[in-house]
């Protein structure tokens, strides 16, 4: 069975959100969250989580569907996604997929490497060196044996770096190795992507006033909040963009204005960051509001004749 979805994605703040939801609203489907910190529940303000009035108008899937006690995956978002699409289709809808983890939407188009599970003493052992040397000596013993994997890593990057390293410790095998095996293939998704985009400028604007607007919601205490639940600096929700830096300014180590200026940098990397790998490792149709619009209101309606 061919499952069917549209995909709306585009960097953080370019105004994706808005669109699929009048979108979604028009259309009468449902809109499945793409986004790696919006399945936390809790992270409400700092990860743009669509609220009340959102939800009230169009069904919302993938959201707050997880635990901060958990670690989310894209093989669990894929998986879960699915599901979701497929109960979607038998109802007579086409979902449209939002986001901006582009991570988490080629793992359900093209699927993800069977690599078998890690040793937790080895996980544990390379977490004390991370701790006593930090992220980029691990960087260093994974460009050693996995040189591949280190190539498209930061090497501040801790989770990744530690799972790479921990994989090939405990099989023997690097990960770009068990990578390049073949693909666990899920069930086919016929997916058109499209990507919003916008002027360089505009956007370094908006996630500026975006950053500024969240800071006026209460974020800060919703940061006040996620360091009281006692996480591993490793945990993902620890690491995310502006989060990262409001919690250093919660520990002291710089005032609230150089954390807001350094987390606007951050968010403004990060869009960068996205925008290559839309560019780079999706295939998508890319454009304005104007142009997507049109484009996806047109799919909706080759879905439902």
């Amino acid at each position: 069975m061919e499952l069917n979805a549209i995909a709306l994605m585009g960097v953080t703040g370019v105004g994706k959100s808005a669109l699929a939801l009048a979108l979604a609203e028009e259309a009468g489907t449902s809109i499945i969250s793409c986004d790696s910190m919006q399945v936390y529940r809790g992270l409400d303000i700092g990860t743009a989580k669509p609220g009340r009035e959102e939800r009230a108008r169009v069904t919302h899937h993938l959201v707050d569907c997880a635990g901060l006690d958990e670690i989310y995956s894209a093989a669990r978002w894929a998986a879960e996604a699915a599901g979701i699409i497929a109960r979607e289709n038998t109802a007579g809808r086409t979902p449209l997929i939002c986001g901006g983890t582009g991570l988490y939407l080629q793992t359900l188009l093209h699927g993800i490497s069977e690599i078998p599970k890690e040793n937790s003493s080895i996980r544990e052992e390379l977490k004390a060196i991370q701790k006593e040397k930090g992220t980029p000596f691990l960087h260093a013993m994974l460009a050693g044996v996995d040189a591949e994997t280190a190539a498209r890593l930061s090497v501040n990057d801790t989770q990744r770096v530690l799972r790479a390293l921990a994989v090939y410790r405990s099989t023997g095998v690097p990960l770009s190795g068990w990578q390049a095996r073949g693909k666990q293939q899920r069930a086919a998704v016929d997916c058109p992507v499209f990507v919003l985009e916008m002027p360089r400028e505009r956007l370094r604007e908006r996630l500026e006033e975006r950053f500024h607007a969240m800071l006026a919601a209460g974020w800060l205490k919703e940061v006040e909040w996620l360091r009281s639940q006692d996480l591993a600096d490793t945990h993902p929700a620890m690491r995310a963009v502006g989060y990262r830096q409001l919690l250093a300014h919660l520990r002291g180590e710089y005032p609230l204005e150089e954390a807001v200026r350094r987390g606007i940098t951050a968010t403004r990397r990060y869009a960068k960051r996205q925008q290559t790998w839309f560019r780079h490792q999706t295939e998508a149709v890319h454009g304005g509001a104007d142009v997507i619009e049109t484009q996806i209101r047109e799919a909706l309606r080759a879905c439902r004749s």
